[in-house]
């Protein structure tokens, strides 16, 4: 293995690390559950503003909605995505990382879920109170 090594096959990084065919990479998880909560978002925002936009007729309220949630999320998953690229390597398989991670994750999942039901809800009784 030192053989390979020299001859520049292997990253130096390899080297200093002990190879463990399960080391969790946090940043790459954290990235791939913003990817999937951002999937499921926009298909929540668009059902959920799509059905609130057929039983509110003309209003512009639906389409003010929209505007907001798009203009929430996004703010919110470049927090999180940042905060996890700026791990080092050692930090991004550290297992003690685990319980922030699974407090993020859940964070995220909540925003991405809720968000789409809390503000049209939100608009939807704005409208009802205002109509």
């Amino acid at each position: 293995m030192a053989k390979v090594w020299q001859r520049g096959w292997l990253a130096p990084q390899a080297a200093t690390r002990p190879v463990d065919a399960k080391a969790v990479d946090w940043r790459r998880k954290m990235s791939d559950n913003i990817a999937y909560a951002l999937l499921v978002y926009t298909a929540l925002q668009i059902f959920v503003t799509m059905g609130a936009l057929k039983s509110e007729g003309a209003s512009l309220l639906p389409y003010l909605a929209l505007v907001v949630l798009v203009g929430a999320i996004i703010p919110a998953c470049r927090r999180f995505e940042r905060r996890w690229n700026r791990l080092s390597e050692d930090q991004a398989h550290d297992p003690a990382m685990a319980g922030y991670f699974r407090r993020d994750r859940i964070t995220l999942w909540l925003l991405a879920i809720g968000l789409p039901f809390a503000l049209t809800g939100v608009f939807k009784l704005l409208a009802f109170t205002f109509a």
